[in-house]
């Protein structure tokens, strides 16, 4: 069967986690690997058995590459911008990690050379191609529990402290250097674990009838800044076109969960562990408690490959719903830029 050839851009831990899906599918492949990090070359090629020819120490050596049909840009937040626009000049197709871009200004102009240049772009919510995610879009789409009324959303770990003894804890020793809690890199939890609430608010904005998804506005901003100079904890209400409110929170010093709560008219929607895979649904009505499960025969990261993969053998310069295209993701940035600064 023929295969679409994928080079990833930077190699950290959200790298490995993506690599691990090509295992399950038989439309791709992991053909190149670029870091500047001799080691992390060394071990992605070895783990994954990279060819010699296709191991790059320049990112865009990478991009230059013309066996390469699609590129994963895994690198900080701050640096996706720049290689964007590059793999954009290089005419490779795009997947981006996400948070895609940190401000509105950015995106724009990532969605004018999309344009101009026609080059596939998607952004990276592996949860999108979640098989219970899908549940739960044909859930809303039938209106079998009626109108979406509200919803609440985490994506809250404690990053900060771990337990020592029955109920004591003691503060974690935190690199500063991690992308994770380094402004310059668009750390905080706002841009690392909020991004999904956010998306999901927006995802399920769009499929009430008679709303401009597009129209919203926040209330109830909070945010907490650590010493470190990032937001640790942060909430607010997304308000779509003043109908349908989600409540959101992302946090780096509680450890609420990664839940999902959908009110409809008729019951809800409880979807444990909302991101990462293994997603159970529990479909609550006036008359019936249902737990809908799913056997996840594939690394979450392998649905997302196989789909993306296919959108590009079909030669689409978008990816099918409900993957994330550059007119959400102006969207989903636009929100967090005003999470962030409002």
């Amino acid at each position: 069967m023929e295969k679409i050839n994928w080079g990833i851009i930077g190699l950290g831990n959200i790298a490995q986690s993506f690599s691990e899906g090509f295992l399950n599918v038989n439309n791709a492949r992991l053909l190149a690997i670029s870091s500047n990090n001799i080691s992390k070359l060394e071990y992605f090629k070895n783990k994954y058995k990279i060819n010699n020819n296709y191991i790059f120490k320049r990112y865009e050596d990478l991009l230059n590459c013309k066996d390469i049909d699609v590129v994963y840009i895994a690198l900080p937040n701050t640096l996706h911008f720049e290689w964007i626009i590059k793999a954009i000049k290089s005419k490779k197709k795009i997947l981006v990690e996400k948070p895609a871009l940190t401000n509105l200004k950015n995106a724009k102009i990532v969605s004018d050379e999309l344009i101009n240049k026609e080059v596939f772009f998607a952004e990276g919510y592996m949860y999108r191609y979640n098989p219970q995610i899908l549940k739960t879009i044909e859930i809303i789409k039938s209106q079998e529990l009626g109108k979406v009324i509200s919803m609440e959303s985490f994506f809250c770990k404690n990053l900060l402290t771990k337990k020592k003894f029955l109920f004591f804890e003691k503060k974690k020793k935190i690199d500063l250097n991690n992308r994770l809690f380094n402004k310059n890199l668009g750390g905080g939890c706002i841009l690392d674990l909020g991004c999904y609430p956010v998306s999901f608010s927006v995802l399920v904005a769009s499929l009430i009838e008679g709303i401009n998804y597009k129209k919203f506005k926040l209330k109830n901003i909070k945010r907490e800044n650590g010493y470190m100079g990032v937001e640790i904890n942060a909430e607010t209400d997304i308000c779509f076109d003043e109908s349908f409110t989600s409540r959101i929170r992302s946090s780096f010093k509680k450890s609420l969960g990664s839940d999902t709560i959908i009110n409809f008219e008729k019951g809800y929607l409880l979807i444990k562990n909302t991101w990462t895979g293994k997603t159970e649904i529990v479909k609550n009505t006036q008359k019936k408690k249902e737990i809908i499960k799913d056997k996840f025969e594939k690394n979450i990261y392998s649905y997302e490959i196989e789909k993306i993969s296919k959108d590009i053998f079909e030669e689409k310069n978008k990816p099918s719903f409900p993957g994330v295209s550059i007119t959400e993701t102006k969207i989903n940035t636009e929100i967090l830029e005003k999470w962030l600064n409002d």
